[in-house]
């Protein structure tokens, strides 16, 4: 549970896994029991925990109800795009569902999700894929069930529940709760697969969303954007990314960065760790962001923008991008503006 620590995380989509307790007759005080997390915490919008506060409350409530066939599934279904505030509304009001994703992942700590997730975009096949590794193992299984499940959800919530499902996809061998899985969802799972993945037609992604509104998907990409600064300005992680924004900037190594902190780069590295996160792993989410904000806002030259992101040349960059986003980034850009 340490690697999660200090990671913060909106405290009112914890509300969700108390209500969803309530319901199975778990009350509050067993959810809450170690984790720290107040009432007052729960009924504050704006309140933050952190993973490892989470986590805890997760364990809490897999001990409470051991029995519960499918309890993660279960559990990712009672999330909705409402649920998550201005990170959910402002993929209702994107344009399309590839831009509703494209978004969605632009600012995923907005989310509940713990898997790492990326695009699928091959072929006749469109959706998401979700590497569950970063999960503490003994919560691995129920975190990856609950996050897709919740992009089941918000998948058929965008798509006014007309989406075909092509594919529920998992890699493991299916567990003893693999037929309750289908029940809930009316879809029959697929075990032994490459990869976690929910996998839709391609020609759907780029239907127009009737709830797509131009005016307010600029204010509320404002919104996120200022939220998941506040995120992820906290601890040393928070330094870090603000040396990478600096004068040192994105090409910066871990000794330059650990000497203008102050400390040896075997401490930076170590507490680092207990944070949860990497020196790498803060480069490239910053450099996934910036790209993001430049493909969609600018015209630079993917040249000009893989230097300006630390990259020697462009293949460099075009490889990174196309591991974060499933496509290459000229694909993407063209994608995100289809008019121009």
């Amino acid at each position: 549970m340490s690697n999660f620590e200090n990671t913060l995380h909106p405290v009112a989509i914890s509300q969700v896994m108390i209500n969803f307790a309530a319901s199975h007759g778990v009350d509050r005080d067993t959810c809450l029991l170690g984790t720290g997390i107040s009432d007052q915490d729960l009924f504050d919008g704006e309140a933050l925990i952190t993973r490892g506060q989470e986590m805890r409350l997760i364990e809490n409530l897999i001990l409470a109800l051991p029995e519960t066939p499918a309890l993660g599934f279960q559990l990712g279904l009672q999330y909705s795009l409402a649920t998550f505030g201005i990170w959910g509304f402002a993929m209702r009001t994107s344009r399309t569902l590839r831009e509703a994703i494209a978004r969605a992942m632009r600012y995923l700590p907005l989310s509940t999700a713990y898997c790492r997730i990326s695009r699928i975009d091959e072929g006749n096949c469109f959706g998401v894929a979700m590497d569950a590794q970063p999960i503490p193992h003994h919560l691995r299984s129920f975190l990856l069930e609950r996050d897709l499940a919740t992009g089941l959800n918000l998948l058929k919530e965008l798509s006014l529940s007309s989406v075909d499902i092509v594919a529920l996809e998992f890699q493991g061998a299916p567990p003893e709760h693999a037929q309750r899985i289908g029940q809930l969802c009316g879809i029959t799972p697929t075990y032994h697969s490459a990869r976690n993945a929910i996998v839709v037609h391609s020609d759907i992604a780029d239907q127009p969303l009737s709830t797509y509104d131009s005016h307010l998907v600029r204010m509320l990409d404002d919104q996120c954007r200022r939220r998941l600064e506040r995120l992820q300005t906290s601890g040393l992680a928070g330094q870090v990314r603000q040396k990478l924004h600096g004068p040192l900037g994105l090409v910066a190594s871990l000794d330059e960065i650990a000497q203008a902190l102050a400390l040896s780069p075997r401490s930076l590295r170590r507490k680092l760790d207990q944070e949860g996160t990497s020196f790498r792993t803060l480069v490239e989410d910053e450099r996934r962001q910036i790209a993001l904000q430049f493909l969609d806002g600018s015209d630079m030259k993917l040249e000009e923008l893989a230097i300006h992101l630390g990259y020697t040349d462009t293949a460099s960059f075009t490889r990174a991008f196309r591991r974060w986003m499933g496509c290459s980034p000229g694909e993407y850009r063209q994608n995100q503006r289809p008019g121009r």
